[in-house]
């Protein structure tokens, strides 16, 4: 069943981010079954990485095109040499004078050279993200409050939510939003090798460009592990690690959070360059975004997509 499967991955990653002193998770999921002909293709799609990146696609308007130097690729024995030890990513409830998690500073000193984010050094700006595991009814109502309020946010698609979800995804890339990569099969990247880890991000990649024209390069590690050789591995395919400096236990739709407290705690986390996780399947969420965008605009933020 698949959302008792993103309850169990939430709820082990929940325990993960405590014993760090984090707070927050990832309910996004889906199949883990391999077949020979899925892992046929799977060569075909790892083959054409370099490819897939070279294809020149529509850009919405929220995204600012920044040219980059190329850096380095790793090889796989250099891949192969780093610490493939699984982490439950949590930003901590420790935080600085700016208001910002020690946790996901830490993180970003740490793995930046991968191209791994918790949060962007920027003013006055927020970056709101959903992750997209199944659709629970609110991803439009989400959407319509976005286009009201003018705020674009950053939606993380699996691949079975891509697929199944034509008409939301397309209306996301119509109003402005980025879409970003949160894995064909929602699998733990540190789990996997090179192949099958690339595999579960160009796939997903390629479906997306395939069907929508549109080209993803924000990914966000499902269930909200990672490693060291992860994120390398998916800095070689091409992408950005987007982790988050807030988050909060609103993934599970029988147990939701109170609307007043997740309102309080959400408001008052704001900071700087705050890449801001929320869960679409969340009713509370629906209902308070309105609110929430416009204690944070008041204060002087505006909530917009990244350009890194």
């Amino acid at each position: 069943n698949l959302k008792k499967a993103i309850l169990a991955c939430c709820l082990v990653m929940l325990l993960t981010a405590c014993g760090s002193n984090g707070s927050s998770n990832d309910s996004s999921s889906g199949t883990t079954t391999t077949t020979a002909s899925a892992t046929e293709k799977s060569k075909q799609v790892i083959g054409s990485v370099d490819a897939v990146k070279k294809v020149t696609t529509t850009t919405t308007t929220a995204e600012t095109t920044v040219t980059e130097p190329e850096v380095p690729k790793l090889t796989d024995d250099e891949i192969n040499a780093l610490s493939s030890k699984e982490i439950g990513y949590g930003q901590g409830r420790n935080l600085d004078d700016k208001n910002k998690p020690v946790g996901g500073i830490a993180f970003q000193t740490e793995y930046g050279k991968y191209d791994a984010y918790a949060m962007l050094d920027t003013e006055k700006e927020i970056y709101l993200t959903f992750d997209q595991g199944y659709e629970n009814g609110y991803t439009a109502i989400i959407l319509d409050t976005l286009k009201e309020k003018n705020a674009k946010a950053v939606f993380f698609l699996t691949g079975d939510y891509a697929k199944r979800n034509p008409e939301l995804v397309q209306r996301m890339i119509d109003e402005g939003h980025i879409l970003g990569n949160h894995g064909a099969k929602h699998k733990s990247l540190p789990l996997l090798s090179i192949t099958d880890a690339e595999t579960e991000i160009m796939t997903n990649h390629q479906y997306v460009l395939d069907n929508f024209g549109y080209e993803m390069k924000y990914f966000r590690p499902p269930c909200g592990t990672y490693s060291e050789k992860s994120l390398a591995i998916t800095q070689r395919c091409g992408y950005k690690s987007f982790l988050w400096s807030f988050a909060y236990a609103d993934w599970d739709p029988n147990n939701q959070p109170n609307e007043e407290e997740a309102y309080k705690r959400i408001t008052e986390a704001a900071h700087d360059g705050e890449i801001m996780l929320l869960h679409s399947v969340s009713k509370t969420n629906s209902d308070i975004l309105g609110r929430v965008i416009d204690n944070l605009q008041e204060k002087g933020y505006t909530l917009t997509t990244p350009s890194i």
